[in-house]
């Protein structure tokens, strides 16, 4: 696999530049600009962090299509896929207002 072109792959999915990249993993703009030009491979925790700003895992990152992590049907995969954009919204709200945004679970209120 060809990570550097897979995380190009995910940033234009995403819609992330390079430089909202760097900012939301912590890694500098030449750190990233280096492994495009000089298509070097980046080193483990490297692409961790990658990976945590992309709201992923490592084993999602090297996944294709055709991994499937847990058998599921098609209203299963649905389900998932809109807890995952739903869980986007969620972290855009908080960044937005984080003082009104509760993640307390109703039974958390009645303690």
């Amino acid at each position: 696999m060809d990570v550097i072109a897979r995380i190009n792959e995910i940033m234009k999915q995403q819609g992330l530049t390079t430089y909202q990249l760097s900012k939301k993993s912590g890694l500098s703009q030449s750190t990233l600009a280096n492994m495009n030009t000089r298509n070097t491979t980046p080193t483990i925790p490297t692409l961790e962090s990658i990976c945590d700003s992309l709201n992923m895992s490592l084993c999602q990152f090297f996944a294709d299509d055709s991994t499937d992590f847990y058998p599921v049907n098609g209203q299963q995969r649905e389900m998932l896929d809109l807890f995952i954009r739903l869980d986007a919204i969620l972290n855009l709200l908080r960044t937005i207002r984080p003082e009104k945004v509760k993640t307390d679970s109703p039974d958390e209120k009645r303690k």
